[in-house]
């Protein structure tokens, strides 16, 4: 994994040989993204069946059940972590050969979920490039790349290939605070592809989209409920509230393995909360911005009613209203 709480100053590879560590690996950032966190939550699956001493099959689902359980506990406001895991124990279900041949499945079972992801992001990539036009300024939330993907990105792989499309395309980046994933991550990866951009606090795209600066709203998402509410990163519900208010098409970019059908509106979301430290740790030229003695609260993610989304970028193509049905309409295709 690429330890993504170092960068844009330091690129670092990190690798690891026990589930449990890469569990830890999720939990503390080291690798994030809905979809990147379903790639790894399946090779630490894969890594559980590789360490487990089981000499049956049914001690080894045993083994696998726990591993998963604890996975599981590591994010648990992302559907792809749990959807990984859970494709990862059916694959056990009957499976026909030998503890060594289920094991060696297992692993290739998990190269085939990293796989389908970026051919999953390409698609997505071709269709959200076609609602993007030249000479367009966009504001993006948070980091959806190919850092929070397994490569390209679902949000930013779009407006990558509008880049490579050849589009004049500007890019305002939100910080995402508190993380800056946005000034850190994003930044980072728009310069990769040569992509012009500014980084923006959170709080100044609404005065951007009123003066008329910007044309379009991308982000990604977490979990998307059957009536097609959005959990993603904290800020996002403020940010299409404003491309609403002004008239600004806002399009959320997410794989239908993110759509959680069985969880009947975004309210129902699990939002993770994390330490207040990253929110007080926080310092201003060598100063903290806080009081010593002050609390913070720091939900992770909010909910964007489904009502201020333009539209859906999926894979199958761009989902418009009224999206329960039309959502439903994708998972039964």
């Amino acid at each position: 994994m690429i330890d993504q709480r170092l960068l844009p100053g330091d690129f670092k590879i990190l690798s690891y040989d026990q589930f449990q560590d890469v569990a830890v690996a999720i939990q503390s950032m080291v690798i994030r993204g809905a979809p990147a966190i379903g790639a790894a939550a399946a090779f630490g699956m894969a890594l559980a069946a590789l360490q487990s001493n089981a000499e049956t099959k049914n001690e080894l689902n045993k083994d696998i059940s726990k591993a998963g359980f604890l996975l599981n506990q590591a994010r648990p406001t992302a559907v792809n972590l749990s959807w990984a895991v859970q494709r990862m124990i059916n694959e056990t279900k009957g499976f026909p050969g030998s503890v060594s041949e289920l094991r060696q499945h297992l692993l290739e079972f998990a190269k085939k979920i990293a796989d389908d992801d970026v051919e999953i992001n390409k698609k997505m990539a071709a269709f959200g490039a076609a609602l993007i036009q030249d000479g367009d300024h966009i504001i993006h939330h948070c980091n959806t790349g190919a850092l929070a993907t397994v490569d390209w990105g679902t949000a930013l792989g779009v407006i990558r290939t509008a880049h490579e499309q050849g589009k004049h395309i500007h890019v305002f980046v939100d910080e995402t605070r508190p993380r800056l994933q946005g000034a850190r991550l994003t930044a980072w990866e728009l310069e990769q592809y040569g992509i012009p951009y500014d980084i923006i606090t959170d709080n100044a795209a609404g005065h951007l989209m009123r003066r008329g600066l910007v044309q379009k709203v991308f982000f990604g998402a977490d979990r998307v409920a059957a009536n097609g509410d959005v959990a993603n990163k904290i800020g996002t519900y403020m940010l299409a509230l404003a491309a609403y208010d002004n008239g600004i098409s806002a399009y959320c970019v997410t794989p239908i393995s993110t759509i959680d059908f069985e969880l009947e509106r975004g309210d129902l979301i699990p939002i993770e909360e994390r330490s207040q430290d990253e929110v007080l740790g926080l310092s201003l030229l060598g100063q903290p911005t806080a009081p010593e003695n002050a609390s913070a609260k720091n939900p992770a993610f909010d909910v964007t009613p489904y009502r201020l989304i333009s539209a859906w970028v999926t894979e199958k193509g761009v989902i418009r209203p009224p999206f329960r049905r039309n959502l439903e309409g994708i998972k039964e295709g």
